[in-house]
C-alpha cells in the first residue's frame, strides 16, 4: 500500500487473503517493482521457461538480496528503509534486451539501460542498519526472466525478449518478507520523496561494496537476483 492508500503492482498481485508467515529470523529482500503493462510480459515469458522461481514473485529489480534478520528489528529496518526513500528521488528506467551471467550461473535477464547509477546508489543506501550484509557479487541491476532452466530454454527466452523495451518512472520500493510456504509477499513500499544523497541511519555503510553495475554476477545466496531463494521465488 503506498501513501495514497492504493495497492502497489507488485501487491496487487498477491490475494488479500494470503497471510505472511515469516521464518524466524525473517528473511527480507527489497526490490522495485516492474509497472504493468511489462510486468505481466515478464512473469508470463519467466513462467514459459519452465522457472520454478515465477509463480513466487513478479518481475522486479533487486536492491538487496535475500536478508535473515531478527523480527525485533524489522521497525528498526523500515526506519532505515524510509530514510533511504527520503534521500532519493523518482528515476526514470529504461529496459532494453536481454543478458545473461552464463557461464557464472545459468540466468537470462532482461538488461536495465537507464538507471544503473540510480539503482546502484539507492541500493547501497538500503544496505544499511540491520539490512547491512556483504555482497557476494558486484551489484549489477537486472530483470530475472529465467534460472538454473535447460539450456534451450535459457537460450529461447533470451531470443524471444531480445528487442524488449520498457520506459517507467522508479518512484518506490517495496520490502518483501518471505514465507514459509515460500512464497515472497510485499510487506511495506516506501516512496522516492527527496533528492540524492546518503540518508543518515545509525550502523550503515558507505556503500564501498557496489560495483559499477556493469559486471559481474547476480547477489543473493538463496537466488541469483536476488529477492527469490531457490526452490522458492
Amino acid at each position: 500500500m503506498d501513501a495514497t492508500g492504493n495497492r502497489s503492482a507488485v501487491e496487487s498481485m498477491v490475494p488479500a487473503d494470503d497471510a505472511v508467515e515469516p521464518d524466524i529470523p525473517m528473511t527480507v529482500g527489497v526490490a522495485i517493482s516492474i509497472p504493468q503493462p511489462w510486468a505481466e510480459i515478464l512473469d508470463a515469458v519467466r513462467a514459459s521457461s519452465g522457472d520454478p522461481l515465477a509463480a513466487f514473485i513478479p518481475a522486479h529489480v533487486t536492491l538487496l538480496g535475500p536478508t535473515d534478520i531478527d523480527p525485533d528489528r524489522i521497525g528498526e529496518a523500515e526506519a532505515c528503509l524510509a530514510a533511504a526513500a527520503a534521500g532519493h528521488a523518482p528515476f526514470a528506467v529504461h529496459l532494453r534486451g536481454t543478458g545473461t551471467f552464463r557461464p557464472v550461473t545459468e540466468v537470462v535477464f532482461v538488461a536495465v539501460a537507464t538507471g544503473i547509477g540510480e539503482c546502484e546508489r539507492l541500493a547501497a543506501d538500503v544496505r544499511q542498519g540491520p539490512l547491512l550484509r556483504d555482497l557476494h557479487y558486484p551489484y549489477h541491476p537486472h530483470v530475472t526472466i529465467a534460472h538454473d532452466v535447460p539450456t534451450g530454454a535459457l537460450d529461447r527466452v533470451y531470443a524471444e525478449l531480445a528487442e524488449f523495451e520498457a520506459l517507467f518512472t522508479a518512484d518506490h520500493f517495496t520490502l518483501y518478507v518471505h514465507g514459509s510456504d515460500g512464497r515472497w509477499r510485499p510487506l511495506r513500499d516506501f516512496k522516492l520523496t527527496g533528492e540524492p544523497q546518503t540518508p543518515g541511519c545509525a550502523g550503515g555503510g558507505d556503500g564501498s561494496g557496489v560495483g559499477s553495475g556493469r559486471i559481474g554476477g547476480p547477489d543473493g545466496a538463496k537466488e541469483t537476483d536476488g529477492v527469490s531463494p531457490p526452490p522458492t521465488p
